[in-house]
């Protein structure tokens, strides 16, 4: 039975090789797929009406940060940095990067070569089919795991592991075929980019939040268990009644995200949708639950969802960091105050992540329905689903 929001019940190198050498199929697809172009949406895609999108949303305002200033040498070029993060991470956890590291040509492979993956036959799709209770793999829709308010898109997630040799070149090879394997050293590099990047912001929170040890939390995550995402987001004859994906907060600690330039990338606060204008040679960042839980709640994780439109695909990747899955997530003690009392309690990653994949579909309540499983769990005697 497929979980509703608000229960928690237990239910189920780059080589010279170039983007276009990615194995392709004669046909765009050898099976009829779930996002066909009908005008008839099916009724599992259609959302409640005080769910649906709006088109008109005004622009969030959210700072760019210049990652370049953690080596530059200028303190209080790092402490107006740190001061911006800080305001925007407690009013609704978004921020964008600049001088970031990512090379723009490594980011244009990455794209090129999501085109070519999510244009094969739906079968060699399939060969890499994401299992239930699963991160990694394909998914159309996310059928199989919802049955209603289904997101308009197609994804591709590996998981990335930095101590894991090439892990996700041989996921992609053992799964799909020798033929991948480029494909796989493209991902790779391009995790190895992002897993970098993201030790060097989470330093910057650090800063941020006044930690006598600035390091606390890039050394915290100097071992992680990360996705990498490719999301594909078809376009769409009625985009009023659907959604790219709906209302939800990220479980994972930071996302990373390196959007084109179509947008549709909406954030609510201040009890209204607001709009994430792409800026080219930027990445989007926002806070995910198990940071806030390590922040204990002063970083908000903050609702977010994606809109379509009814005439150009939006393509992103987006990197989900993690910690490793049996650390456990406990805020610092100097966050932890009479003033700003312990909110969340202890929990590993993996059974958050467990929670959101088998108990409970993420949306603007999963981290309080998660503390109170777990408050739950740990009155009951014998129980071992902390462990």
């Amino acid at each position: 039975m497929v979980q509703r929001p608000g229960s928690y019940s237990n239910n189920p190198s780059m080589s010279d090789q170039k983007p276009n050498s990615l194995p392709t199929s004669g046909a765009k697809n050898d099976q009829q797929p779930v996002l066909g172009s009908e005008s008839n949406i099916p009724s599992q895609f259609i959302w409640p009406d005080h769910e649906k999108p709006c088109f008109d949303a005004p622009e969030l305002k959210i700072p760019i940060i210049d990652m370049a200033v953690l080596s530059s040498g200028d303190p209080l070029a790092v402490s107006k940095a740190a001061e911006l993060v800080n305001e925007a991470c407690k009013k609704h956890g978004f921020f964008m990067v600049s001088n970031h590291g990512i090379d723009s040509g490594l980011a244009d492979n990455a794209h090129e070569y999501m085109d070519k993956f999510f244009g094969l036959q739906l079968s060699e799709k399939q060969k890499v089919q994401r299992k239930a209770g699963e991160q990694y793999g394909y998914m159309n829709s996310y059928v199989g795991r919802y049955a209603s308010k289904m997101p308009w898109k197609e994804t591709l997630s590996f998981r990335y592991c930095p101590d894991v040799q090439d892990i996700v070149v041989e996921y992609l090879v053992n799964k799909m075929g020798e033929d991948f394997r480029q494909f796989g050293r493209i991902y790779q590099e391009y995790c190895e980019g992002m897993g970098k990047l993201s030790l060097g912001i989470m330093e910057l929170i650090g800063i941020s939040l006044g930690l006598d040890d600035q390091a606390f939390f890039r050394d915290f995550f100097q071992e992680n268990d990360s996705i990498l995402r490719l999301n594909l987001y078809p376009p769409c004859k009625n985009p009023d009644l659907v959604l790219g994906i709906g209302p939800h907060s990220d479980p994972n600690s930071l996302t990373i995200l390196h959007q084109d330039l179509v947008g549709g990338l909406q954030v609510l606060t201040d009890e209204n949708w607001h709009s994430v204008t792409p800026v080219p040679g930027t990445l989007v960042v926002n806070i995910g639950d198990t940071f806030m839980a390590l922040s204990n709640g002063i970083y908000k994780s903050c609702l977010h969802r994606v809109v379509v439109n009814n005439q150009t695909e939006r393509k992103s990747l987006a990197f989900f960091l993690s910690p490793k899955v049996d650390k456990h997530v406990t805020p610092p003690a100097s966050l932890v105050t009479s003033e700003n009392p312990r909110m969340y309690p202890d929990f590993t990653w993996v059974t958050l992540r467990d929670f959101t994949l088998k108990r409970y579909r993420p949306d603007m309540q999963t981290l309080d329905a998660f503390a109170k499983w777990v408050q739950e769990q740990e009155q009951e005697p014998n129980n071992k689903t902390l462990a």
